[in-house]
Formats: C-alpha cells, structure tokens, sequence
C-alpha cells in the first residue's frame, strides 16, 4: 500500500468516501458525525493499492500530541497489516511536526490492535457515535 498526505480536493474526496464506506455504511455512524468541523483543519492521509484508495485517516493537533483519528480499511483489504502501516505514517507525520506524544479514541473491539502497536488505555469505556471507545496513549520516541 502506498500511503499519502492529501493534497488535493479529488484525493480529500476519495479519503472521505473510504471513511464513508467504512463507517456510515458499515457500521451505521450518522454521516453528519463522520464528517465533522474538525475535517478542514486536520491533516488527512489516504493509502492506494494500484491506485484505488482502500484506506483513510486524519490527524489533529492539540495541546501537547497529534490524534490520530479516522482511522480506516476497506473491508476487502483488512488481514494484510495495512492498518499497522497507516498508523506508522500517521506517527511519522506526528514527530515531523515536533510532537512526541500520540492518543487516539480506539472502538474497544480494537483494543488489543493498538496495544499491540505500543498505545495504553488511559480512560474507562465510553460512547461515541453508538459505539464504545477507549482512549489510548502512546509515546513517540
């Protein structure tokens, strides 16, 4: 998978119709949650296969770490450590920008995804969009 910061209007689109597919689609998250106010300020990232894009996410920066967020596969591609390659761009993006802490809202069926990527929980469960989540924490070294 070849992974990319947006740049352009047509790739920005793209990004946002994997994130559609994903979570509006397929796990029901009302489309006016999915995009929100935050989408024109964040930093987004889409990975292609052959050119097709299969994932999506958005960084934010705030206080003392980048949030990752938005974070995506396309159903037909999860198994093959795409996820695992995202998030390690998505790091990369959070140190070049001078940050060395990252957190992330993690739907807890994913817990063990991000821990074994180095995050932490550091919250109880709750809800976001009908589905609960955890935050998590890592330290960018």
């Amino acid at each position: 998978m070849i992974i990319k910061t947006v740049e352009t209007p047509e790739e920005k689109e793209q990004a946002y119709d994997v994130r559609t597919t994903v979570f509006v689609h397929e796990q029901n998250v009302p489309p006016e949650v999915e995009i929100d106010e935050f989408d024109e300020a964040a930093t987004h990232l889409i990975g292609y296969e052959k050119d097709v894009p299969i994932a999506a996410s958005r960084i934010r920066f705030t206080e003392d770490y980048g949030k990752l967020e938005r974070i995506c596969v396309l159903k037909d591609h999860r198994g093959r450590s795409h996820g695992s390659e995202l998030i390690q761009v998505m790091e990369d993006v959070i140190r070049k920008e001078g940050f060395q802490k990252a957190k992330l809202n993690a739907q807890t069926h994913a817990t063990r995804f991000y821990q074994r990527l180095g995050y932490e929980v550091i919250s109880d469960e709750f809800m976001d969009a009908g589905i609960p989540h955890v935050t998590m924490t890592k330290a960018l070294s």
